[in-house]
């Protein structure tokens, strides 16, 4: 290999080129390339000389500089497993080659770039779905504005370490050479963990205000894995006493940030009366990502509520889903503060917010809230449909004799939608729970009998049979019931149905029905993949069992 110095050329080998760390003062690395399509017959080549980004953000800087995009805008990019858009969350889900969306927010408003993204069913056989299903599997376009100030992406399964200051980094390179020369290990000065604490917990921030336990031990495992100078001599993981310090250090970067962001004002002294109980804290309790977030850049209580006027009469009207859809973005802090702080009765709610109640928007604002698509429900249940009726049928005694018996249903009728309800209905008997607690099945001639047990229902899911039908006819009816108001009507089949509750238990900030937290956590945790940190024994062995 051939270079130029000062006019003069002179040879390099190549393996010692290959050994040097730099070349031109840059890292040896992968280039990759990425098609973006900026909209209809338009589309450009991006180069990445350094690969992927890190972070969805870097990737847009990345795009604004080498597509000369001005606007704020959300990317999309191609699934290779259902070969549609979905929304990118994770610069981890793109490759080489691949194909990214630009839809800028004057896309949004025109409807221009939507793409509606059914899921294919994963079943071998060939049955199509039905409208209801279609509806519940549609992944919404619906990643708010930037300007709305929300998170973007769920807590990462690998913290990102960030860059710290010149004159810290400069202390952990030489430390670290040190370290990897002679064993030696970093004993920081306060100032010098005061500074990476600092850095942690700004970055910390980006993703919850609220870690838990486990998610401090992710921080400070990467901690010590980056720069393993800062391992503590005498600890078992070697970070716990960084794990402790980052907790103090959150809880004061809480503190300071409580005049200024609404997830965290709400917890200070004066709006809790004076009160301290860990119980009154408004907080994540189910990993929402987006809890309570604050109002858009140039937006108050006065805009916001004129918005919500407007909704009320949109909702009255044909065709305008996108109207309905933009606004329901606009609104979404708003509709969080409602719902978080000022806790009114469903019926109160449901009467202010009626587009939140349509099936499309119930998804939309479940991945407003997760940034997961509530379309992940269907295809991850029908993709641990065969290996969960087997373990499931494999259970003893009573609960398996009552397996059996409703397992029994999919001989008689087997559709997708048989398996999916025999699957959710065996889920809970298998975790010593009573499907039968949720799910309140009735034949048409009897149910008017049944509307004063439904009006005293928490939570629940109706089905209504006809009588004298065959196993293969479909309910007369399908529901949702939340504290005795009928929310939804007519979903179709009881696994759509399933997956509108968890949507809304989310989005109306509600807990699982306790006689069930073990089935919600498999599905919460399991299917969905929210919070899979800390899984209790039942559910953990339920998960080892599926895997294996």
């Amino acid at each position: 290999m051939q270079t130029v110095q000062d006019g003069d050329i002179f040879t390099v080998s190549t393996s010692e080129a290959l050994q040097s760390n730099c070349w031109v003062g840059q890292k040896m690395t992968t280039p990759v390339k990425l098609r973006i399509i900026m909209g209809e017959n338009n589309s450009e080549k991006l180069t990445l000389p350094s690969g992927i980004p890190e972070s969805v953000e870097d990737l847009k800087l990345e795009i604004k500089r080498q597509c000369a995009v001005a606007e704020d805008f959300r990317l999309q990019y191609m699934d290779v497993d259902f070969d549609e858009f979905i929304n990118l969350t994770s610069t981890a889900a793109l490759q080489h080659l691949g194909t990214v969306k630009v839809i800028t927010n004057a896309q949004e408003a025109t409807g221009e770039g939507s793409t509606p993204q059914v899921l294919r069913s994963l079943s071998v056989e060939s049955t199509s779905l039905s409208s209801t299903d279609t509806e519940i599997l549609s992944t919404p376009d619906s990643s708010p504005s930037p300007t709305s100030m929300l998170r973007s992406q769920a807590w990462p399964a690998s913290f990102p370490i960030p860059q710290f200051s010149y004159e810290v980094e400069l202390q952990l390179v030489k430390a670290n050479q040190e370290y990897h020369k002679n064993g030696t290990l970093l004993n920081p000065s306060p100032k010098l963990k005061s500074a990476i604490l600092e850095s942690l917990a700004s970055v910390i921030i980006k993703y919850k205000a609220y870690p838990t336990s486990a998610e401090f031990d992710d921080v400070a495992e990467a901690l010590i894995k980056t720069h393993a100078c800062l391992k503590e001599q005498g600890s078992v993981t070697g970070f716990y006493g960084w794990k402790i310090s980052l907790k103090y250090k959150m809880a004061n970067y809480r503190s300071s940030l409580r005049n200024i962001t609404s997830e965290l004002s709400i917890n200070s002294m004066k709006h809790r009366g004076g009160h301290t109980s860990p119980n009154q804290v408004k907080k994540p309790r189910k990993a929402e990502v987006n809890f309570l977030p604050d109002y858009p850049v140039g937006e108050n209580q006065e805009t916001l509520e004129n918005e919500r006027l407007e909704l009320l009469s949109e909702v009255k009207k044909r065709d305008n889903n996108q109207i309905i859809k933009v606004k329901m973005d606009k609104t979404f802090a708003y509709r969080r503060k409602e719902v978080v702080v000022d806790m009114p009765s469903i019926a109160e709610f449901q009467s202010r917010w009626p587009a939140l109640f349509a099936e499309s928007e119930i998804s939309a604002e479940f991945t407003r809230i997760t940034t997961i698509p509530l379309s992940k429900f269907m295809s991850e249940l029908d993709h641990h449909s065969a290996k969960l009726s087997r373990v499931c049928l494999k259970k003893g005694g009573v609960a398996g004799r009552k397996i059996a018996e409703i397992m029994a249903s999919i001989n008689e009728n087997d559709t997708i939608a048989t398996r999916r309800a025999c699957n959710l209905k065996s889920l809970a008997v298998y975790l010593n729970e009573d499907p039968e607690k949720l799910i309140k099945e009735y034949l048409d001639v009897n149910f008017d009998n049944a509307q004063s047990e439904l009006d005293m229902t928490a939570l629940g899911i109706y089905v209504i049979k006809h009588e004298g039908a065959d196993a293969s006819d479909p309910p007369e009816d399908v529901g949702i019931i939340v504290e005795g108001v009928v929310m939804l009507k007519h979903i179709g089949d009881l696994a759509c149905a399933v997956a509108l509750l968890f949507g809304l238990i989310y989005n109306l900030n509600l807990s699982y029905p306790p006689d069930l937290k073990y089935s919600f956590e498999f599905l919460q945790k399991v299917l969905m993949g929210i919070d899979t940190h800390r899984l209790s024994n039942k559910v953990q062995v339920l998960k080892n069992k599926l895997h294996e």
